[in-house]
């Protein structure tokens, strides 16, 4: 039977009636671990008690209001976001991609405010992606993306992360701002040196520049830290999140300096969903697991020993893994072989690994993911692993 879905996905022959923790379990039974949560988006896992028990109290309660009026539960999540970052102001959306089209639009119009709309280019770099709306695939870049989707949007610039002689060269009179991930996820996991974040900040600085720092994937807790960026120091002026930060629910959010968000005054962005009490419900439950004592420290730690066992994993492997790359609990495979066949064998074994660009497999598990559940992830890749031994240079 012909589906009725438009056939944008490449979807695998797998559907899931349930999720328990970090595992999710088939209508016939069958049991897989989840090492993609559903992208960095199960932040807690399946079915975590405290976020069931706070959307169905919500739900019993009110769903939707729409922003003409007040919505306690966001103006509390806002608090504790300002609260814990470096923002004093926040904006509530349903996405990742809308986060950054809100952070695009605070970066322009904080120009546009003081004087000076001529300043609206952000560049961006190489291998990041940003979105599938037709402003945030012109900030990735990714020709792949953007190919069929008539002119690309203006107003972005792209140089390889780390060149900064292409950067000075390509910042000019109309640049407003640089936007970067931290580590680039559908990119290859490819994490940018804290040293070269903290000297995008001195450039911003230099420039008059705002630094946008896209946390879509890294944020909330995947790296040890509540964001990434703090790892290495850097403040930025605007700040995306998303996918963890619902843990499941749709959830997106923009965090800016009140200097940075100077220009959006009453009228000058907006969203029907956003913010509405449902998700301000799910969002505020997330906070409570992930800001408690001690949680952050146990996923650098999870970390830490998921990437000593993947070592190990990838010394008895050579030809299979190349390196490892991530920080936290995102962490990434290099294959030697098509990162699309090990992860359909890493299925085949009841494993659940996400692909991602330059030949990576991301491995994305919930941030309350037990050693036990580690090792049986490793042995799993093992398994996978024996399948492709001794094929060399598969990839290319």
């Amino acid at each position: 039977m012909t589906s009725a879905l438009l056939p944008t996905y490449v979807r695998a022959p797998l559907a899931f009636e349930r999720g328990e923790g970090a595992w999710l379990v088939t209508e016939g039974g069958e049991r897989y671990l989840d090492f993609g949560a559903g992208i960095a988006v199960n932040a807690l896992g399946h079915a975590h008690p405290h976020l069931v028990g706070a959307l169905t109290e919500q739900a019993n309660r009110i769903w939707h209001t729409s922003n003409l009026f007040q919505i306690p539960g966001g103006e509390r999540l806002g608090q504790r976001l300002v609260e814990a970052t470096f923002a004093d102001v926040v904006f509530f959306c349903n996405s990742g991609a809308e986060a950054n089209e809100a952070a695009i639009k605070i970066a322009r119009k904080y120009h546009a405010a003081g004087g000076h709309p001529e300043r609206y280019r952000i560049v961006t770099f190489a291998g990041a992606f940003h979105g599938r709306t037709l402003a945030t695939l012109a900030a990735g870049g990714q020709q792949k993306y953007i190919e069929g989707f008539g002119p690309k949007v203006e107003g972005f610039d792209q140089v390889a992360a780390g060149d900064f002689a292409a950067l000075e060269a390509v910042i000019g009179p109309e640049t407003a701002a640089l936007m970067i991930e931290p580590i680039q996820g559908e990119g290859g996991v490819r994490v940018i040196p804290h040293g070269e974040l903290r000297r995008l900040r001195e450039i911003c600085d230099a420039h008059g520049l705002l630094l946008i720092m896209d946390e879509v994937q890294t944020g909330v807790g995947r790296t040890g830290r509540l964001f990434a960026h703090e790892w290495s120091g850097v403040t930025p002026d605007i700040m995306s999140a998303a996918k963890g930060i619902g843990g499941g629910f749709p959830l997106g959010a923009c965090l800016a300096t009140r200097e940075a968000a100077r220009g959006m005054t009453a009228g000058t962005h907006g969203t029907t969903f956003g913010g509405n009490p449902l998700a301000m419900a799910v969002g505020n439950a997330v906070l409570d697991v992930v800001l408690a004592d001690g949680f952050l420290d146990r996923v650098a730690h999870s970390g830490l020993l998921l990437k000593q066992k993947l070592a190990a994993l990838r010394d008895r492997h050579p030809h299979v893994f190349e390196e490892i790359r991530g920080e936290g609990l995102m962490l990434g495979l290099k294959l030697a072989v098509p990162n699309t066949d090990f992860a359909a064998a890493a299925r085949d074994a009841h494993l659940l690994v996400i692909p991602a660009g330059d030949n990576i497999v991301r491995l994305l598990p919930p941030l309350t993911i037990g050693e036990a559940e580690i090792d049986a992830a490793v042995q799993r890749l093992d398994a996978a692993a024996f399948g492709f031994e001794g094929v060399r240079g598969a990839a290319e």
